[in-house]
C-alpha cells in the first residue's frame, strides 16, 4: 500500500511540474465562414462556458456567450472537448472570447482568451504591368487566414480563369483592352473579392514596380533590393533614389538611403535600379521605396508599398527538449523568423565538426533514435558568399539506467516521507 501511494504521488509530483500555462491565441477567418473555438482550459470539464473578454483601460469586462442553437452552438459531444462552433460569420463576431468556470477570474479569462478577427472581404491587389509584361495579381485578406484554404480560385470577366493553392496569379498582358479579375476561397465562392479592371498601361506614363515585394535576408549576408521603372522617352530621369520607413516610438519615420559604406545603388540597361545593402544588421529591417523624377520636380514612386525587408538570424531549436533520454527521436531545426527568400543550403556541426547529412536532412536534422555519442554542442549555417553560423546550443542525452536510478530514487524519498506518518497513524 505504501509503495502503491508513494508511486501515485511521484507520478502526481511529474504532472504538476510538466503543467502548461495558457496563453493567447489568434483566429482569423472570412466573414460569411464557419469557425471552430476549442477551449484551451488545462482542466477541462462539461461544466465550462464560453465568454466575451475585454479591457476597458480600468477593469476587465468579460460576458457570458448566449446561444441560439443554429448560428452560435456548443459542442459537447466529448466531454473534454467544449467547442464554440459559429456559423455564418458576422464582423460583430470579431472579439475575444475564452472557456473558464464561473469561479475563475476574469484576469485568467483574459490570459487564456482566443482573439477572432473577422475579414470583411477578399481584396485583389494588381501590380501593373506595360502591354507584353507579365501583370502580377494577389488575392489577399486583411490578416493572414488561420485556416489554409484549399485552394484559391480566380475569375476573369466574372468567368472561372483558374484553381491553385497559391494566392497569387500572373498573366501576360497583350492587348489594350481592360479586364476585370476576382478572387475566392476554394468552399466559399459565393463569398468573391469585388471585380478589380485590370487594363495595359500607357508606354508613355511613369510608373515604378518592384520584383519582389518581400525579403527575408540573414544578418551579415548581403541583399539586392530590385525595381523596375518606366518612363516617356522626353523624361528620361535624372534624380534616383531609395527611402526606407520604419517604426519608432509608435510613430512612422522615413529616411533617405544614399549610397555609401555598405550600401550600393546600381543601374542597368533593363530600367532597373537595385540598392544593395551588404553586411545586413537586424535595424535594416523595414519598408523600401524607390522614387525618380527630372528636374527635382513630379516624384514618381509605385501607388503600392514598397518592399518590405525582414533581416533574421539562425538559432537551433531542438524537439522535444535540449534534454532527453537515450532511444528518444530528436529533431533539430535551422529557424529562422521567416522563411529565407534565396533557395538555401544548410550545413550542420557537432562541436564545431561539420556533420555529414543522411538524404532528405537539410534544414532539418533528425537523431533517430539519439545515442550518448549524439550528445554535444550543435550549430548550423548557410552558405552563402560567407558561411553564417547560429550560435551554438548543446543536447545533453541522458542514459535509460540513469533515469530509472532517478526514478527509484524519488520513491524511496516518497517512502521515507510515508513511513513515519504511517507508523504516527497506526499508534493513534
Amino acid at each position: 500500500m505504501l509503495l502503491r501511494d508513494a508511486g501515485f504521488l511521484f507520478v502526481a509530483v511529474i504532472f504538476y511540474i510538466s503543467g502548461v500555462n495558457g496563453g493567447e491565441t489568434r483566429i482569423c477567418a472570412l466573414k460569411g465562414s464557419s469557425v471552430d473555438l476549442h477551449c484551451s482550459h488545462q482542466h477541462l470539464t462539461s461544466s465550462r462556458k464560453w465568454f466575451t473578454i475585454d479591457w476597458d483601460g480600468y477593469k476587465y469586462v468579460q460576458s457570458e456567450l448566449s446561444v441560439d442553437g443554429q448560428r452560435v452552438t456548443y459542442n459537447m459531444s466529448e466531454e473534454k472537448n467544449p467547442t464554440l462552433t459559429i456559423n455564418d460569420l458576422r464582423e460583430s463576431d470579431a472579439n475575444a472570447y475564452c472557456c473558464m468556470k464561473t469561479t475563475d477570474s476574469p484576469q485568467h479569462c483574459w490570459l487564456n482568451r482566443i482573439s477572432l478577427q473577422v475579414v470583411a472581404e477578399l481584396q485583389v491587389k494588381v501590380i501593373p504591368a506595360t502591354e507584353g509584361q507579365t501583370v502580377t495579381l494577389m488575392c489577399s485578406s486583411s490578416c493572414p487566414l488561420t485556416e489554409k484554404p484549399a485552394a484559391y480560385i480566380w475569375y476573369k470577366n466574372r468567368e472561372f480563369l483558374y484553381e491553385d493553392w497559391s494566392p497569387w496569379y500572373q498573366e501576360l498582358l497583350s492587348s489594350e483592352e481592360a479586364v476585370t479579375y476576382s478572387c475566392a476561397v476554394k468552399g466559399y465562392e459565393d463569398l468573391r473579392a469585388p471585380e478589380v479592371s485590370v487594363g495595359v498601361q500607357d508606354k508613355n506614363c511613369s510608373a515604378v514596380n518592384y520584383v519582389s515585394r518581400r525579403i527575408c535576408a540573414l544578418e551579415g549576408s548581403s541583399v539586392n533590393i530590385t525595381s523596375e521603372y518606366s518612363h516617356p522617352d522626353n523624361m528620361k530621369p535624372e534624380f534616383k533614389c531609395w527611402s526606407k520607413k520604419w517604426r519608432k516610438d509608435k510613430v512612422e519615420v522615413e529616411e533617405l538611403i544614399e549610397a555609401a559604406g555598405r550600401v550600393e545603388y546600381q543601374d542597368n540597361m533593363k530600367n532597373q535600379h537595385i540598392l544593395t545593402i551588404n553586411n545586413l544588421k537586424k535595424n535594416d529591417s523595414g519598408g523600401y521605396t524607390f522614387r525618380f523624377n527630372k528636374d527635382h520636380e513630379g516624384w514618381t514612386q509605385s501607388d503600392l508599398p514598397g518592399v518590405f525587408l525582414i533581416v533574421t538570424e539562425l538559432r537551433v531549436k531542438m524537439s522535444p527538449s535540449a534534454v532527453v533520454t537515450e532511444g528518444q527521436r530528436v529533431t533539430l531545426t535551422c529557424s529562422t523568423s521567416c522563411p529565407l527568400t534565396d533557395n538555401t543550403n544548410y550545413i550542420w556541426y557537432l562541436n564545431s565538426r561539420p556533420l555529414t547529412l543522411r538524404e532528405n536532412q537539410n534544414k532539418h536534422l533528425i537523431l533517430d533514435p539519439v545515442s550518448r555519442e549524439d550528445a554535444g554542442s550543435y550549430s548550423c549555417a548557410v552558405k552563402t558568399n560567407k558561411d553564417i553560423s547560429s550560435a551554438p546550443k548543446t543536447l545533453t542525452v541522458q542514459s535509460i539506467t540513469g533515469i530509472l536510478i532517478l526514478a527509484a530514487a524519488g520513491v524511496s524519498a516518497a517512502l521515507l516521507l510515508l513511513t513515519p506518518l504511517t507508523f504516527f497513524f497506526l499508534r493513534r
